[in-house]
């Protein structure tokens, strides 16, 4: 087929790979001509494993067409996916502004016989019925379309083998020649094919990711339970994983999800919880105890810290991306920053992004070790492989004083014990060199 997709970031840009990998020709919507043109030379502007092989193997072979021009990519195209992001606004509300605006510009750029437009984007339910209310007040006479839902589910550091091995594909829709088409092209993805009504579709995707968020939050309540009581969060989280009713994964305490998703989703189904007359008391908890992981751990950091020189590891809200979107170094550098501190940080992704916020009020360094030369504290916010293999050894000799403060529980406190580290995790017991 002949697609088109509007929008180029996450959810575009992987979409947009796959589905050409998968022999289809797609134009690639956007409005930047600079990004248009780093697109072009095989730069995928974010970092995502494997992204920039799959994007240049397509380039060379014709199949992404990179463009600010809606009118051929449109006309020519049997389906059209909105990939464009909705932020929160200040009340946790989506903005659905760029996909109301996306939709007008599509409207009034379709001309085929018969266009799908299914919307990628995660919108509260109910969205779809607006864009195709948009589409129908601009669209020509004698154009036919249907809109559909088909939200994703890829998770950032491993969005190719989440959208090529999809557990599930969502597909919403009252038009069933739009389904066919959307199960057609999702045809060579063996996951599971839900087929579904557009409120459905749409809830899916909230549902999901606020179930996920849950998990997170309900750990890091745990470990709030096991620090005052000397529980180890570990065991207890292992052992209730092994009723196979719960399962373990997304149990991981820490300093609290951030991304692109969980943040913003959870959120926005609150808000439209409250407008729906339903009580989100329990979305609001989960909101609120990620917020209070991220306490804990700087008041830790505050009240323990044998100085105010702080080395920072990771910047990114996970490993193996660059997004700093609601990470929790964000909220941490900010605080940390306030109150006096000098940061040296590193990560080996998302450096450039934090430097947008920050500019030169922290200071930035090329590995880890030359984060760590000389600090009283290191503080770890993202779990990189590159953090979980280091040699302790090294660090303990490279830093003033060696005191570790671990967002996400990388390191054995046995071996912490033995190198002789102060080292305060999550929901574990704090062990000290004194």
């Amino acid at each position: 087929m002949t697609i088109s997709i509007v929008g180029h970031g996450y959810v575009g840009l992987v979409s947009a790979c796959v589905f050409a990998d998968f022999g289809n020709t797609v134009y690639v919507i956007g409005h930047t001509e600079e990004k248009l043109t780093r697109l072009r030379s095989g730069d995928p502007i974010i970092y995502e494993p494997g992204l920039k092989e799959v994007l240049e193997k397509n380039n060379r072979a014709g199949r992404l067409i990179f463009t600010t021009e809606y009118e051929k990519a449109i006309s020519s195209s049997e389906i059209v996916f909105i990939t464009v992001g909705t932020p929160p606004k200040e009340n946790g509300e989506a903005d659905l502004s760029t996909v109301l605006a996306v939709a007008e510009k599509i409207g009034k750029n379709l001309s085929s016989p018969f266009t799908v437009v299914s919307c990628k984007s995660t919108v509260p339910v109910g969205t779809n019925k607006k864009i195709e209310k948009i589409i129908t007040e601009n669209k020509r006479e004698g154009v036919d379309f249907a809109v559909a839902s088909c939200p994703e589910f890829l998770r950032e550091g491993s969005a190719l083998h989440d959208t090529f091995h999809a557990d599930r594909v969502v597909i919403g829709s009252e038009s069933q020649r739009a389904i066919n088409l959307l199960l057609k092209i999702h045809s060579p993805i063996t996951g599971k094919k839900v087929v579904t009504d557009l409120a459905s579709a749409e809830l899916i995707k909230y549902t999901s990711n606020s179930m996920l968020a849950m998990k997170i939050s309900f750990a890091n309540l745990i470990s709030f339970y096991c620090e005052k009581t000397g529980a180890n969060v570990e065991m207890v989280l292992e052992a209730v994983g092994f009723d196979k009713r719960i399962g373990n994964i997304f149990m991981d305490p820490g300093a609290g999800y951030g991304g692109s998703c969980f943040p913003k989703d959870v959120k926005a189904l609150i808000s439209t919880g409250k407008d729906l007359d339903i009580n989100p008391q329990l979305l609001q908890a989960v909101d609120d105890i990620n917020e209070r992981a991220r306490m804990n751990l700087l008041e830790k950091i505050i009240a323990q810290a044998p100085g105010k020189n702080i080395a920072v590891w990771g910047l990114s809200f996970k490993p193996n991306t660059d997004d700093i979107r609601f990470a929790p170094s964000v909220d941490i550098i900010r605080e940390l920053l306030a109150k006096g501190y000098a940061l040296t940080v590193y990560d080996q992704e998302g450096m450039k992004n934090i430097k947008k916020i920050f500019g030169d009020k922290i200071t930035y360094t090329e590995n880890a070790q030359a984060a760590i030369q000389g600090a009283d504290a290191l503080v770890i916010l993202t779990d990189w492989n590159e953090f979980k293999h280091v040699d302790l050894t090294m660090v303990k000799r490279s830093m003033k004083q060696p005191v570790i403060f671990d967002g996400r529980n990388i390191y054995d406190l046995k071996t912490m014990k033995d190198l002789g580290f102060t080292y305060i995790s999550t929901g574990r017991a704090s062990i000290s060199n004194k």
